[in-house]
């Protein structure tokens, strides 16, 4: 067969191929089992961000908490979101707005304050949404220590039940599980290359 008769075969196939009806879709089942069956999904929160060397804090007072968080570190100046509870406020500490500030600006406090929009027991992780008590993502992308309030009702067990609490969600979605960190091929863990050193969640009982 010569080139060119080859050629209008192999062309006439992808013709014919996509003026082909497509195959019928199968429905894939979604019945996922979101049922949580580890416990007290709170404490296993507690434990498994932990894990990720978050410092984990339970507290009725999450404003003194948070007092006591900032003397801790010797912080003085924190960027806060514009939803951010009054009675989450630390005593003796500067919390600047941080929605107009820039990278260069918000590099020169020494960390922020926030809540979450969920967490995840399974995972030991919680959820910013980029809005209300999250805060833009730069708020918690540059400085380097990041206190995080957890409400124990935010807590849910499973990933697939945080989806389902997340569902309508339009803004984006930062899955946050410990500091910031990452290696080498020799595995020598680095922290801080592109978020916060320090991580200290308050779960608010």
């Amino acid at each position: 067969m010569a080139g060119s008769d080859a050629r209008d075969v192999v062309l006439a196939r992808i013709r014919a191929a996509l003026h082909a009806a497509p195959p019928a879709r199968e429905d894939v089942p979604r019945d996922y089992d979101v049922a949580w069956r580890g416990g007290d999904p709170v404490a296993v929160f507690a434990e498994r961000a932990a894990e990720y060397r978050a410092t984990v804090t339970r507290a009725r007072d999450v404003g003194a908490a948070a007092t006591e968080i900032c003397a801790r570190h010797g912080a003085r100046r924190l960027c806060v979101p514009p939803g951010l509870p009054d009675a989450w406020r630390p005593d003796g500490v500067e919390l600047v707005a941080g929605e107009g500030l820039d990278p260069r600006a918000l590099d020169g406090l020494d960390g922020a304050l926030t809540g979450c929009a969920v967490a995840i027991a399974e995972t030991g992780t919680f959820v910013l949404d980029g809005a209300g008590r999250s805060g833009r993502r730069a708020l918690t992308l540059v400085p380097d220590l990041h206190v995080c309030v957890v409400e124990a009702a935010q807590v849910v067990g499973s990933v697939p039940e945080a989806v389902a609490a997340l569902a309508g969600t339009t803004t984006p979605l930062t899955f946050v599980a410990g500091p910031s960190a990452t290696s080498d091929i020799e595995l020598d863990r680095v922290e801080g290359v592109h978020g916060p050193r320090r991580l200290e969640i308050v779960i608010a009982d």
